[in-house]
């Protein structure tokens, strides 16, 4: 594999992103037809999951950037601090490379090696590093990580991402609607003795098919999850030119990481996921669905394929 194929893999990838968010248009419009077309609603029930998740996702596309950095107790670089200046300056120079603005630079006091990017766009974005992470990698290392993480910012993953969210939220917001109304009709049924329960069992099979959508859909946010992640690797050797630096820094951050205190609500911002550890450890097909991030060491693999080396 020649260094130049990073391109067909950022493509693969952006496709593959395409069709995924297309399916998750197509299944909530399908589910949303359904139970409006069961209950009478015309159009209601979807029209108050989409505002409701619309909502929801608003705040977090134009402060989430805030809430992050606020959870993980992030802060601004010691430039005194000769590993703090050395990452403020790489993340300028490779922002000047990737014909981006510079985003705003904050370290994370943790021993585990890691970093991640927010910000709505690249003129609202940050970068974020661990303590860890900067006295673990060499220069070339730091570049690749950077690099990563600045793609994410160019592809604007978080738009990506937020719109994701709001179309699986929908679909989870009206499993919540017909969760209530199945409470509410049980509870009418009981008062009613006369009641057949022919209206509940609708309910309840439209709660059913919506909840399996909604665990699929949520299926499907982590697949475009991980296929970001691929792209902002690719990504990364776009800018660097140097597959094997950030191969090398995978590495390291898998033998060296350790659990972090964050959020849940936060781990797939991470380059590398701050839940897991073990660059050995290869989970099962079932974990791997249910997981932010593709395998480091098949991340690792893919990189050194790009270099015209054996994995």
């Amino acid at each position: 594999m020649s260094a130049l194929d990073f391109v067909k893999i950022a493509s693969r990838n952006k496709r593959r992103t395409f069709f995924l968010v297309l399916f998750l248009v197509l299944m909530l419009y399908f589910i949303g037809r359904l139970i409006d077309y069961a209950s009478g609603a015309g159009g209601f029930f979807t029209f108050l999951a989409l505002l409701i998740a619309l909502l929801q996702s608003l705040i977090s596309y134009y402060w989430g950037d805030k809430i992050v950095l606020a959870s993980v107790g992030a802060r601004k670089p010691n430039l005194s601090d000769y590993e703090e200046r050395q990452f403020v300056n790489v993340v300028e120079e490779l922002s000047i490379a990737a014909g981006l603005p510079t985003p705003k630079c904050y370290i994370m006091d943790d021993p585990s090696p890691n970093a991640f990017a927010t910000g709505r766009d690249p003129k609202h974005a940050s970068v974020c590093a661990t303590t860890g992470l900067l006295k673990l990698l060499n220069r070339e290392e730091l570049e690749g990580v950077i690099g990563h993480e600045l793609s994410h910012i160019k592809n604007r993953d978080v738009l990506t991402m937020t719109m994701v969210a709001i179309l699986v939220g929908a679909i989870v917001i009206i499993a919540d609607i017909l969760r209530f109304q199945l409470y509410v009709g049980g509870a009418r049924r009981r008062r009613d003795e006369k009641d057949s329960g022919g209206e509940l069992l609708v309910i309840l099979i439209l709660f059913l098919i919506v909840l399996l959508a909604s665990i699929i859909g949520k299926l499907m946010a982590l697949a475009i999850s991980r296929a970001r992640e691929y792209m902002a690797d690719a990504g990364s050797v776009a800018i660097t030119r140097n597959p094997l630096a950030l191969a090398s820094a995978l590495e390291k951050i898998a033998i060296y990481s350790r659990p972090m205190q964050v959020s849940d609500a936060v781990s797939h911002l991470f380059i590398s996921d701050p839940k897991k550890r073990g660059l050995s450890e290869k989970d099962s097909l079932w974990a791997n669905l249910w997981s932010t991030h593709p395998p480091i060491w098949k991340r690792i693999a893919i990189l050194k394929q790009m270099a015209g080396l054996s994995a």
